[in-house]
């Protein structure tokens, strides 16, 4: 006789491919997308983005073959769609489902017999299954719930209504996003508790620039995602998600092998050059030679054919490039030929996710040089940002698993004495490079120094560092000099100094 317990076990039921949001750095943020047949919490406050989301996630559908309908209470058909226009988007393989219309807003359809919350409240429900019943779509959104709330008037009535609707798409295999405005005082947790998973939008204002906005994942059962804030940009053409970069996820085999700067006294202060998998810091004043000798080390690179990319903070384009030429050292052909990729970027305009994301971009797309130019401005656009350092340290960890050589410059304040830097990134770099004016013979000179390398013994001179028209030139060292890296030397010897009849009216 066959056991009875094997009648009664229930068929499990298969797991289902996730369902993509539309929207390609949140779905990474989720692992792949949303489990499919349950109800999420998008909330914000308005003007977040959430509206754009949902139709990003409807539209998704669309595109894979679901149907959507999208219930409004709080907008009507037509402002929808003013809305997709303006993002390039056609709503017309979408439902739209106006709870109330032209006729609920009728002064004479109000009633005073009974609460509104025993009437409208379940008019409202039976309205929405109705519709649903009648379409029986893949992919619903209710926007929102603040009016909900509103008709509920009492907390009970209010949780009994949504695990309704909850209970009823999930028996019609609906995916569905509600969304809230965060109206409620203080946060709704009977409604992250109910609710399969919940999205949070937020967007901060600055006293300078655009306004911040960033996401972040409160909870999502069954899934592992990727906890912590995430930056995102409402611009047209919907949400731009850039999830945090964990550098630990990122390894790659690469050869270790120092490749030359370029200049071979350059080569030997460092203790043979570059080596790929490591950051040099170029740390010096302002007009001291640090942008020249990152792209003299990029040149270098681009000739061995490998690509480069060149993130531009401070100066504008046309003046690096014909600058650059003007010392011998001309970067247009590798421009054209798409080998060397240079960004001027606006950094009030700029987010650190963001950022992170062009910098793997460009990782992914091949680039094995990369150079910063300069912090000084990327780290004064961001203030308030306490944890940029563990940004930069992820970036750099990233790049560093990438087999990625990476320059970056930072600008130090004053010219000669004592020097102030507005951040302390030395024990993050594995290489340093410190640039000096001192005064010597009634003219201002250039000091070099290799004060730091983990991959090799590198030299301990401080060498006469100048600029001239066929690049950069490393004198020897200043054996006779002492004091120089403070900028007030003395003199103790008869050394002779680079060729100033060559170098005078070059550009510095």
């Amino acid at each position: 006789m066959p056991d009875v317990r094997d009648d009664l076990t229930p068929v499990p039921r298969l797991a289902e491919a996730p369902v993509s949001t539309g929207i390609a750095g949140l779905d990474h943020i989720l692992g792949a997308g949303l489990t499919p047949d349950r109800l999420y919490l998008v909330e914000g406050t308005p003007g977040t983005g959430k509206t754009t989301l949902s139709l990003q996630f409807l539209l998704a559908g669309v595109a894979a073959g679901e149907s959507g309908l999208y219930i409004t209470l709080s907008e009507t058909a037509e402002e929808l769609r003013a809305v997709a226009a303006t993002h390039g988007w056609s709503l017309d393989a979408l439902s739209i489902f106006e709870l109330v219309g032209e006729d609920g807003l009728d002064p004479d359809s109000e009633q005073s017999i009974l609460h509104p919350s025993e009437v409208e409240l379940g008019e409202t429900t039976k309205g929405v299954m109705r519709k649903v019943e009648e379409m029986r779509p893949r992919r619903v959104v209710f926007d929102s719930l603040s009016e909900m709330r509103l008709l509920a008037q009492n907390p009970l009535r209010y949780r009994r209504q949504i695990l309704a609707l909850k209970q009823f798409f999930s028996s019609r295999r609906c995916t569905v996003l509600m969304l809230d405005d965060r109206t409620s005082d203080g946060n709704d947790l009977q409604l992250h508790s109910i609710a399969h998973g919940v999205i949070s939008l937020e967007q901060n204002a600055r006293e300078f620039g655009p306004e911040r906005r960033r996401l972040r994942v409160v909870k999502m059962r069954g899934i592992k995602f990727r906890g912590g804030y995430h930056d995102f940009n409402l611009d047209t053409g919907g949400l731009l998600v850039f999830p945090r970069l964990v550098a630990a996820e990122h390894h790659k085999a690469f050869d270790g092998a120092h490749a030359s700067t370029g200049n071979e006294k350059l080569d030997a202060l460092l203790g043979g050059g570059l080596a790929p998998g490591t950051n040099t810091l170029l740390s010096g004043p302002s007009g001291v030679g640090k942008t020249t000798t990152a792209v003299r080390c990029m040149l270098a690179a681009l000739q061995r054919g490998e690509k480069a990319t060149y993130y531009l903070f401070d100066e504008g384009l046309g003046t690096l490039m014909s600058r650059s030429a003007m010392l011998g050292m001309d970067i247009r052909p590798f421009l054209e030929s798409g080998q060397l990729a240079l960004h001027q970027i606006d950094p009030a305009e700029l987010s650190p996710g963001e950022f992170t994301s062009r910098v793997r971009h460009a990782v992914e797309a091949g680039s094995r040089f990369l150079v910063v130019d300069s912090l000084n401005a990327y780290l004064h656009a961001m203030p308030g940002e306490q944890f940029l350092l563990l940004q930069m340290h992820e970036i750099l960890t990233y790049l560093s698993q990438q087999g990625v050589t990476t320059l970056l410059i930072l600008g130090q304040h004053g010219l000669v004495g004592d020097m102030r830097s507005d951040i302390d990134l030395s024990y993050l770099s594995d290489a340093i490079l410190l640039f000096r004016f001192f005064e010597a013979q009634g003219k201002v000179r250039t000091a070099i120094a290799a004060v730091k390398s983990r991959t090799s013994a590198h030299e301990r001179a401080i060498r006469e560092f100048r600029l001239g028209p066929d690049g950069l030139t490393v004198g020897d060292s200043l054996n006779d000099f002492e004091g120089v890296l403070t900028g007030l030397p003395s003199y103790k010897g008869g050394m002779a100094m680079l060729n100033d009849d060559v170098l005078d009216g070059r550009p510095e």
